[in-house]
């Protein structure tokens, strides 16, 4: 009875987590959609690529066969020779470690080049995230940011909050100027509940 009661209160905890963060992520222009297959999530980036993807590689990703869904949509990948490829892609792809409800953003180990590259050359980000891993506040990821610091002194993490902004001193806002014009964060259940795994 105990673990019944549990999971209950977790899975709802997990969807008040999901529809905060949904909700803050749209506010600064992502677009968030929870899908239900690896198949959906390659059928989503194939009806909005027009061109070569940078495929990150992410142990997540790899594990799900995302490649080879994409492939088999017709999605040209690209998973090598990223400094000569990015300049003209049309997109890049990640996993993430984690995301953080209260401001939509998406916390990614960025210390591989690859994925430097797959998130801010091309003008779409497309962002896969298993949403066990949305914690409710930055304040929660503390814990993590010691863990990954643990494990990998050297590492990098990239908070991304939205697409790429920047406004001037007379406060233009642009869109897309230092990075992606679009991030589409696409939510799938069972891909990695790892933090420290993109």
């Amino acid at each position: 009875m105990g673990s019944i009661i549990g999971n209950t209160i977790w899975s709802l905890h997990m969807n008040q987590n999901v529809d905060q963060f949904r909700d803050a992520a749209v506010k600064v222009g992502a677009e968030v959609h929870q899908l239900e297959s690896v198949d959906e999530a390659a059928a989503y980036l194939a009806a909005r690529l027009n061109g070569t993807l940078l495929y990150s590689g992410c142990p997540s990703l790899e594990r799900a066969g995302l490649k080879a869904a994409l492939q088999s949509t017709g999605v040209d990948c690209v998973d090598q020779g990223f400094r000569q490829a990015a300049p003209a892609a049309a997109g890049g792809v990640t996993g993430a470690n984690f995301g953080i409800a209260a401001t939509g953003t998406i916390v990614l180990e960025s210390t591989d080049e690859a994925i430097r590259l797959a998130t801010t050359l091309p003008d779409k980000h497309f962002v896969l995230l298993d949403p066990a891993k949305i914690l409710e506040s930055a304040d929660a990821a503390v814990p993590l940011m010691r863990r990954f610091h643990e494990q990998l002194p050297q590492a990098y993490l990239a908070y991304l909050t939205g697409p790429s902004r920047t406004a001037d001193i007379e406060r233009v806002l642009t869109i897309g100027v230092h990075g992606p014009v679009e991030l589409h964060i696409l939510l799938l259940e069972g891909l990695s509940g790892d933090p420290l795994e993109r």
